[in-house]
């Protein structure tokens, strides 16, 4: 997803930007919220992830910058809330997967129902998108170095796959002249094989590789980031505990400070003023129906 930072030169901007994310982080609370409680009743279990995780440790609440929710589940529970919430969901929110049209992830979404949130990558993609919070599978990895770095590098290319046949574009791991051979060449890779998959097809293929590995590694991780988000061990995240977040309390990683550091080395520093962006999209309408839009 395209990040836009706030302009720190223009004031009037900043703080119509400003008061656009307070308002998303306040609807993506609500939204947590109805998940929690939904997962409570129905005995899955997750935690708060990433970024989230971060904000509630070093901020007890959103990173100020951030709009992001994000969560994680065990693969069993993944998949056993993607079949419950087929059947029973709370009004108004709902679960989106690669099934939708346009959808690029390969990890699911609960979307506040009757709102947009609307990107540069959504447009490009034609697919819709309400207000979220993230939902990633956590998979377990093989017990066999080279087997497991097979079952990281498939997941992270189907990822990039999925990315590339809805945009035609993916990042890369170089620059200059050599970074734009690498995009040639996928988008040459692309042309040749996009006859013959879909987005389905794409998704069928990732959970296989995903679950390829066995419990007994006790070593997990969020494989649509493999490469990005680091292995965890299964002690540093279960059992969950209770982090504070926004004056409430939701599941975390049982020992927070280790997740945090295997995430972001030294998570307890700010960064710089100029890596601080937001995820504010080309345009927003919000459950009450206001609107705000990039430029505004």
């Amino acid at each position: 997803m395209h990040k836009l930072g706030i302009s720190q030169g223009d004031e009037s901007m900043a703080l119509s930007q400003q008061a656009a994310l307070k308002k998303l982080q306040d609807t993506e609370l609500e939204i947590l919220s109805v998940f929690k409680k939904w997962c409570n009743e129905n005995n899955i279990n997750w935690f708060i992830d990433s970024g989230t995780c971060l904000g509630a440790m070093r901020h007890q609440g959103f990173i100020p910058w951030d709009d992001d929710i994000d969560v994680g589940l065990p693969r069993k529970d993944y998949e056993r809330l993607l079949a419950l919430s087929k059947d029973s969901f709370p009004e108004g929110y709902s679960i989106h997967t690669s099934e939708d049209d346009g959808y690029t992830s390969l990890f699911a979404k609960m979307y506040k129902d009757e709102t947009v949130f609307a990107t540069q990558t959504t447009e490009e993609a034609g697919g819709s998108q309400g207000i979220y919070i993230d939902i990633f599978p956590y998979d377990y990895l093989h017990n066999d170095p080279k087997r497991r770095t097979k079952q990281e590098r498939r997941c992270a290319n189907l990822q990039k796959l999925m990315y590339m046949y809805y945009l035609g574009d993916v990042e890369v791991p170089h620059i200059g002249l050599i970074g734009k051979l690498e995009k040639l060449l996928c988008r040459i890779g692309l042309f040749l094989v996009k006859p013959f998959v879909t987005p389905q097809k794409i998704q069928k293929r990732f959970d296989f590789e995903a679950q390829r590995g066995t419990e007994d590694s006790g070593v997990l991780e969020c494989l649509p980031f493999a490469g990005y988000a680091p292995p965890i061990g299964e002690e540093v995240l279960f059992p969950v505990c209770e982090l504070e977040f926004e004056g409430l309390k939701f599941p975390g990683p049982c020992n927070a400070e280790r997740y945090l550091e295997l995430m972001y080395g030294d998570w307890t520093a700010l960064p710089p003023i100029e890596e601080r962006h937001t995820h504010l999209p080309k345009k927003i309408v919000f459950p009450d129906k206001s609107e705000w839009t990039f430029g505004s």
